[in-house]
C-alpha cells in the first residue's frame, strides 16, 4: 500500500524542484504522510554532498512547521470530537490524568519521537490533544528533528555512498540506541545527584 508513495518520493528527489518537494514531504510527514523525508534526503545529498547542510536545514524547518500542523490537528479535533466522546463514556477524568502525565514527560516524548523511527506525527497530534506547552513542543521538536536530519546529512556528507546502505538498513536501530543511551544518561544523573 505504501509502495506508490515511496516510489513517488524517490522520483521527486531527482526533480529540478527537489528542495521544494523535500520541504513539502517533510511538512506533511510530521502530521499525515507515511513516508519519512530521509527517503528524499539520502539521494539528494549523495547527488551533491555540498548541499548536505542546506538539505538538512530545509528538512528540519519544514518538519517542525509540519509538527505544528499536527499539534493543531490534535488540539482542534479533540475539542470537537474527542472530548465529547470521553465525557459520554465518563472517561474525561482519566484523560486528564493521562494528559498530566504526558505533559510531565512531554519534552522527552517529543524528542524521542523526533529522533527515533517512532512516527513523529502520532506525537505531534498527541501533543495538541494534551495541550503540551507549545514552547516545550517547539524546542523539543527543533532539537530532535535537527539532530536527526543533520546527523543523517553529516554521515552522508562525510562517508558518501558507502554509508547509504548502513543508514537504510540500520537507521532505526542506531537512533533508538542513541536515544536510549541519552535518556539513560539523564536518568542516571538524576538518581546519582
Amino acid at each position: 500500500m505504501l509502495r506508490p508513495f515511496y516510489d513517488w518520493t524517490l522520483r521527486v528527489s531527482g526533480h529540478r524542484h527537489a528542495e521544494r518537494w523535500l520541504a513539502l514531504v517533510s511538512f506533511v510527514e510530521s502530521s499525515i504522510f507515511p513516508i519519512p523525508p530521509d527517503v528524499m534526503m539520502v539521494p539528494m545529498i549523495l547527488a551533491d554532498r555540498s548541499k548536505a547542510w542546506r538539505i538538512a536545514l530545509i528538512t528540519t524547518i519544514a518538519s517542525v512547521l509540519g509538527g505544528l500542523l499536527g499539534y493543531a490537528i490534535g488540539s482542534l479535533f479533540f475539542e470537537a470530537i474527542g472530548q465529547p466522546i470521553l465525557e459520554l463514556y465518563g472517561k474525561a477524568d482519566k484523560f486528564d490524568d493521562f494528559a498530566g502525565m504526558y505533559n510531565d514527560w512531554g519534552a522527552w516524548v517529543v524528542f524521542g519521537a523526533g529522533v527515533t523511527p517512532f512516527p513523529y506525527k502520532v506525537i505531534t497530534i498527541a501533543s495538541g490533544v494534551t495541550r503540551l506547552d507549545i514552547l516545550v513542543f517547539i524546542i523539543a521538536s527543533v532539537l530532535a528533528r535537527g539532530l536527526r536530519f543533520f546527523a543523517v546529512a553529516g554521515l552522508l556528507w562525510y562517508f558518501g555512498p558507502p554509508i547509504r546502505r548502513v543508514l537504510e538498513k540500520h537507521l532505526g536501530l542506531i537512533t533508538t540506541v542513541f536515544f536510549v543511551l541519552l535518556l539513560g544518561g539523564f536518568v542516571a544523573i538524576k538518581w546519582l545527584f
